[in-house]
């Protein structure tokens, strides 16, 4: 892909903490796997708020913060503009998943060359930035599969996750995380866990 097309993008950037076997004794592990019937699952990469919770803690009342935390309307998310504010704020922890992420795509992604980073694939957040709906809903079965879902709970492709938010919506327009966003995402391949 054309690099010029790469600087002219917004990337976001977090910091989540790993969710996989590993996590705490494993217990929570198997009951998720267990309730979500996501048993293809080796990890969960997600910006769901709940499953994979930001890495460090924001210091709220800093006004320096608010030159690099994305706001939305009401909403105060877990998301950064600045690669350096995120990496800064990780120099000490481990076991987490260093994130690349755009907001909105238009077009398929999976082929971006993005320096030091892999690509992920694709999740659905509802609008407050806080609950995906691939892998915290439990599932809408009348809108798809499992299976649809990547070995880390991601979709693979730019056609799949615009069909499944537009018929997530169709088909549960009252439910509040039926409502989407479409983020794209990268895994930093050497810093904190490794694709």
């Amino acid at each position: 892909m054309d690099t010029s097309l790469i600087h002219s993008m917004t990337f976001w950037y977090t910091a989540k903490n790993s969710f996989d076997p590993s996590y705490g004794d494993g217990s929570s592990w198997k009951k998720y796997i267990e309730g979500s019937k996501l048993t293809q699952l080796k990890e969960v990469v997600s910006l769901d708020t709940m499953l994979c919770e930001l890495t460090f803690d924001p210091d709220y009342d800093n006004e320096e913060l608010y030159k690099y935390i994305i706001c939305d309307q009401h909403y105060v998310t877990d998301l950064f503009n600045s690669f350096d504010y995120v990496l800064k704020n990780v120099q000490d922890k481990s076991d987490f998943n260093l994130l690349a992420l755009i907001k909105e795509p238009d077009q398929e992604y999976k082929n971006i060359d993005l320096k030091d980073f892999e690509f992920a694939g694709y999740d659905l957040l509802d609008k407050d930035y806080s609950v995906s709906a691939l892998t915290n809903c439990g599932g809408f079965i009348e809108t798809f599969s499992n299976d649809k879902l990547n070995n880390i709970g991601l979709l693979d492709t730019y056609e799949m996750a615009t069909d499944i938010r537009k018929r997530l919506f169709e088909n549960s327009p009252n439910d509040w995380h039926a409502d989407c966003f479409i983020f794209a995402l990268w895994r930093h391949k050497t810093i904190g866990r490794v694709l």
